[in-house]
């Protein structure tokens, strides 16, 4: 499977082509979805150059137009770009190129969610609510080896409903894939052989004749070849090498999943050739890592040339986590060849890492969103948080799976996030602000921890991305209150004791910290903010600047520049965030600014 251009692309950006001043308008509208999008006037002659760096077109414009100006371009399902057409009104998104392995219908939809447009899907796997047979190939990291039977494969999926499955790893299948214990009934074929049949008794069906018509071979990468080689070997004589090793065992060259030598060949340039070309990664070990393997034979050659006893055969038994070698080693010319299937130790080329993002929404529009969280949440299946918050990204959560709970039920929130990122989904954690602040991302990191030990936080992949926090959104709404030291203290006693809360707030007012203070006042406790002032006020002026800022960068925002005396004059809530500024703090033009010190250094 020729999948460089398409990987190429993975990495490039979306383009928007609009004609009309009203296409413009819906170009814009889009943008805000897609923040890393490229807004272009369409010219005819400004395709070409794009068409092979970037992975998504959407164009606002008569399809007729966009047809006869692509229509050059396109080469093959498996490297074209994903192409969207609406019309500059935006009421429809038509997917029109490149729909499963580009990903048009997945944008499509996405689109036609923000715009609360119509999506036009006109694949038949989709239309059907069936598995797309070539995507999900892909996200199982399986190869297809004969795509020419693919139409034929797709068209007996849609006819009937269901294919019949003969697989030689584990994995889940779709509802409408039917496991199969023989290979002779089978659909699919998910084998790492060239010919499944080679090692079958076919008495009772000469040449093959009573297997299904057109079998479609999907291949795992599960394959890792130990090789050793030589100083100098070429490319050519490597690859050579490993082809003859494969044919020699039925076994299939799209299997190969890595290879795996000492790490003093890891530089050898044939080898890196070789590995480059094919995209194969190349994993090297010390000598002494190698040794420690047992049950390998020794060459003194080798360990004179090398220091390990034996390369290609430990090797592959490390790098694939095999107890034993599928094949053991073969020499060929300059190289020697070992084989070792990646097996069901944890390690399987098919079993997809559990992801799970804590993501920060900031204040909660698209706007002020970063690109990579809004990117994230997109590709996540689940997203779990409080349903305030998720009200705010209504356009990036449609269709999305949705575990929503209250204020005060976070740990439920976060054991079950874990829970379905453990079960293989993708899992988006939402929290306003930055996650890393007062939110979610400790408590999600104190569950992996508590729940499995290190073997479990090692098992899921964590990442948290950052986002505009509320300390942040309301100091930029005062002005620049924080551009000297400060502190954020929250005055919620539900998971710290007053009495620790006071013990802070003594020491940033003496300590003459700028301090931001969370959660200032709810209907339980509304007394901690007049008893926070109050501290205050024993080490502070009275006209000491203080902001007051609800709803930072929401429809509701309320900005207020007061002092601290006067401060509890005014409205404050949960959704208030208040800073009171320090000994040097001024006010100007209803701001408030705390200076840095940067005059007196300039005199």
């Amino acid at each position: 499977m020729d999948t460089g251009n398409r990987k190429q692309k993975a990495e490039g950006r979306t383009a928007i082509f609009y004609i009309t001043e009203n296409g413009q308008k819906t170009a814009q509208k889009i943008n805000s979805l897609y923040p890393d999008a490229s807004v272009i006037k369409f010219k005819k002659e400004d395709i070409c150059d794009p068409w092979n760096k970037c992975s998504t077109f959407i164009f606002i414009m008569a399809t007729g137009i966009v047809m006869r100006v692509i229509a050059p371009l396109i080469r093959s399902k498996k490297t074209d770009p994903a192409v969207i057409v609406l019309d500059e009104k935006g009421r429809f998104a038509i997917s029109l190129l490149s729909g499963h392995l580009g990903g048009a219908n997945k944008v499509t939809k996405e689109v036609a969610d923000f715009l609360d447009a119509e999506a036009v899907i006109t694949t038949a796997s989709d239309v059907n609510n069936l598995t797309s047979i070539d995507l999900w190939a892909e996200e199982n990291n399986l190869v297809i080896e004969n795509w020419s039977l693919l139409p034929q494969i797709g068209t007996r999926l849609i006819n009937n409903g269901l294919l019949r499955i003969y697989t030689e790893i584990e994995m889940k299948l779709p509802d409408e894939f039917l496991r199969i214990a023989e290979p002779m009934l089978g659909d699919v074929l998910i084998t790492n052989k060239n010919d499944v049949y080679v090692t079958r008794s076919l008495e009772q069906c000469p040449a093959n004749s009573c297997c299904v018509k057109g079998q479609l071979y999907l291949c795992p990468k599960n394959l890792v070849i130990g090789i050793g080689c030589n100083s100098g070997t070429s490319e050519g004589e490597i690859e050579e090498a490993v082809k003859s090793v494969l044919n020699d065992n039925n076994l299939s060259f799209l299997s190969i999943y890595s290879l795996a030598t000492i790490d003093i060949k890891c530089k050898e340039d044939g080898l890196l050739r070789f590995a480059q070309r094919h995209g194969f990664a190349i994993i090297g070990f010390k000598a002494e890592k190698l040794n420690a393997v047992e049950g390998i034979v020794r060459s003194e050659a080798v360990f004179k040339a090398t220091g390990a006893h034996a390369v290609s055969e430990p090797a592959a038994i490390l790098a694939s986590g095999a107890s034993g070698l599928l094949v053991l080693k073969r020499k060929k010319g300059n190289v020697t060849i070992a084989l070792a299937e990646i097996r069901e130790s944890g390690k399987t080329s098919q079993s997809v890492t559990p992801k799970l993002y804590i993501v920060g929404t900031g204040p909660g529009h698209i706007e002020h969103i970063t690109p990579y969280a809004q990117d994230v949440i997109r590709r996540s299946d689940v997203i779990v948080g409080y349903g305030t918050y998720l009200a705010l990204i209504q356009e990036l959560i449609k269709n999305k799976e949705i575990v929503s709970t209250g204020m005060t039920h976070e740990i439920d929130r976060c054991k079950k996030a874990v829970e379905m990122a453990m079960s293989g989904k993708t899992v988006s954690v939402i929290s306003s602000g930055d996650p890393g602040i007062y939110a979610m991302a400790g408590l999600v990191f104190e569950i992996i921890r508590a729940q499995g030990t290190e073997h479990r936080a090692q098992s899921i992949n964590v990442e948290v991305i950052p986002g505009i926090s509320a300390l942040s959104a309301c100091a930029s709404r005062l002005g620049a209150p924080l551009m000297h030291d400060f502190a954020c203290i929250s005055l919620s006693d539900r998971l710290t004791s007053w009495e620790t809360i006071e013990k802070r707030l003594e020491a940033v007012a003496i300590a003459d910290f700028v301090i931001a203070l969370y959660n200032p006042k709810s209907m339980g406790r509304p007394e901690h903010i007049n008893k926070a002032q109050a501290i205050f006020l024993k080490y502070r002026c009275a006209e000491t600047p203080v902001g007051i800022v609800t709803g930072a960068m929401r429809e509701n925002e309320r900005v207020i520049v007061t002092s601290l005396r006067d401060m509890l004059n005014y409205d404050i809530d949960m959704q208030t965030t208040v800073i009171i500024g320090n000994s040097q703090t001024f006010t100007w033009d209803n701001r408030m600014i705390t200076p840095r010190g940067y005059e007196r250094k300039s005199q």
